[in-house]
């Protein structure tokens, strides 16, 4: 079923038709057979490059295509209810260009965010490890000062587009060991750098398109002209770029449950049970009437926080709570997807399976919807302390 939005220009409508478009040609065809073999589709990357697709919400100047996040956030959106592999490697190509672009030096755009935006080079995002997920400021990854730059050691765990990527935005202890998030840099590490190399891709229950891996430093050395921003003041150019990140995965997350629920409502319409299709059950109809109100809450959820950040104002609160919302919606709607179909919903003839395997991991990825439920209750406390 199409969606009717409500653009803020005719060239953002114009925009998203060619993104439909592609989604229905080159995409949402490859994505069953793209899981089964497990191949990362770089050539759509490329392609997606080509359409100016991958810089979107960055200056035109360096490249980007000066779109609202209001308008980015729906691209990723229908990329996602096509193939959540490449909808969510948008987002996280976004995501890894978002520290040079926001506090890189004049030089270091100049530099760097041609190619990054252009679709010559694929990001990643380095900042998990194994033993700090969630409390990202326990990192233990080192780059040390030497008479040149930094030598970097260490590990980084979940990576998206990890042995794949052409840079990593890579955030490492710059400070003393027990300095916690005062000492924490944000650097930028080109693939090819010796020393850097990722571990064989995790056999994940889903997104298998989409390599997953652990990121290996070993002596890996950058020069000085690598870091982004202050020296120990990274943690707060992670935390910054999550909380646009957490954006793109509420977009990621609409689009699998808009997916699942265009399935359910597809084959509710043509199955026919007692001499009717089961769409006009009562029973039936009102579990597709929840999804369908659900998709339309989470999206009108993340675009009003992306309308916020596009006016400047304050959205991390109204990110973290559109992330929950729309990565729960998708799992409950290709849940209940999978039940609308029955025993075929449970077969890989039919995409919800897949969809339902999908959703699960947008409840993990970029801060656990545990870790936005701490994130909502602190700002509740603040602003009630705030008065």
């Amino acid at each position: 079923m199409g969606v009717e939005r409500t653009l803020p220009t005719p060239e953002a409508a114009d925009l998203l038709e060619l993104v439909r478009d592609l989604v229905d040609k080159e995409v949402r065809p490859r994505a069953a057979p793209g899981e089964e073999s497990a191949a990362f589709p770089r050539d759509l990357f490329a392609l997606l490059g080509e359409a100016g697709l991958l810089s979107l919400p960055y200056p035109a100047e360096y490249g980007g295509g000066d779109q609202p996040y209001e308008v980015y956030l729906q691209v990723v959106e229908e990329l996602a209810a096509g193939w959540l592999a490449v909808g969510l490697g948008l987002s996280v190509h976004t995501l890894a260009c978002y520290p040079v672009a926001s506090f890189g030096s004049a030089e270091q755009k100049e530099r760097l965010l041609p190619d990054m935006l252009g679709g010559r080079l694929l990001g990643a995002y380095c900042l998990s490890e194994a033993h700090s997920g969630s409390d990202a400021a326990a990192l233990a990854t080192r780059a040390a000062r030497t008479g040149t730059g930094y030598r970097i050691d260490g590990a980084k765990s979940w990576i998206t587009h990890g042995g794949v990527a052409d840079f990593y935005t890579l955030f490492a202890r710059t400070g003393a060991p027990d300095s916690g998030a005062g000492g924490i840099g944000c650097l930028h590490v080109p693939a090819e750098t010796a020393g850097v190399a990722a571990d064989a891709p995790e056999r994940k229950m889903g997104m298998s398109a989409s390599p997953t891996a652990a990121v290996r430093f070993d002596g890996a050395e950058v020069g000085a002209d690598a870091l982004i921003g202050e020296e120990d003041k990274g943690f707060a150019i992670a935390l910054s770029a999550l909380d646009s990140g957490r954006l793109g995965i509420a977009a990621c997350a609409v689009g699998v449950a808009r997916a699942a629920l265009d399935a359910a409502v597809g084959y509710a319409a043509e199955r026919s049970q007692f001499g009717r299709p089961i769409i006009e059950h009562q029973g039936l109809s009102f579990l597709l009437a929840d999804m369908a109100t659900q998709v339309e809450a989470a999206r009108e959820l993340y675009l009003a926080a992306a309308r916020r950040r596009d006016a400047g104002r304050p959205f991390a609160k109204q990110a973290a709570m559109a992330k929950l919302f729309a990565t729960d919606t998708a799992m409950k709607a290709a849940t209940d997807a999978v039940q609308v179909l029955g025993g075929a919903g449970y077969t890989r003839d039919f995409p919800v399976e897949r969809f339902m395997r999908e959703a699960k991991v947008l409840q993990i990825v970029e801060g656990t919807n545990q870790i936005q439920r701490m994130v909502i209750g602190r700002h509740l406390a603040r602003e009630e302390q705030a008065g």
